[in-house]
C-alpha cells in the first residue's frame, strides 16, 4: 500500500480479541483517486497471491472502503473518517504488527 502512497498503514492482530477476522489492515488516502489506486493495488496483489475478496463495501467515491478477505479485513479511509471512527482505539486490545514478516 505504501507504494501507492497509502498513509499511516497499520496492521492490527485481532485474532485473540474477535472472531470476525484475524487481522485488520488500515490505510489512509488523501483523495478519491488515491482510494481507488489503493483498493486496486490490494485487490491485484491479493488475487495474485490466491486470496478472494468475499465482500467489498463502499464505493471508490466514498470516504471508507472495506474489503473482506475472510481472516483479513482491509480498510481504506479518508484521513477524516479514520480519525472519526478511530478503529485503532476500538481494537486497542489487538496487537500492532510492525512488519508483514510477523504474520
Amino acid at each position: 500500500m505504501e507504494e501507492k502512497k497509502g498513509e499511516d498503514v497499520k496492521i492490527i492482530d485481532i485474532e485473540g480479541v474477535s472472531v470476525i477476522a484475524d487481522y485488520f489492515v488500515l490505510a489512509s488516502a488523501s483523495n478519491a483517486n488515491q482510494t481507488q489506486a489503493l483498493v486496486d493495488n490490494v485487490e491485484e496483489k491479493l488475487f495474485k497471491a490466491g486470496y478472494e475478496c468475499h465482500q467489498k463495501e463502499g464505493s471508490m467515491s466514498s470516504t471508507w472502503v472495506l474489503m473482506d478477505y475472510g481472516d483479513v479485513i482491509v480498510h481504506v479511509f479518508s484521513k477524516e473518517d479514520r480519525l472519526f471512527y478511530d478503529l485503532e482505539r476500538i481494537w486497542r486490545d489487538g496487537k500492532i504488527v510492525e512488519s508483514v514478516d510477523e504474520l
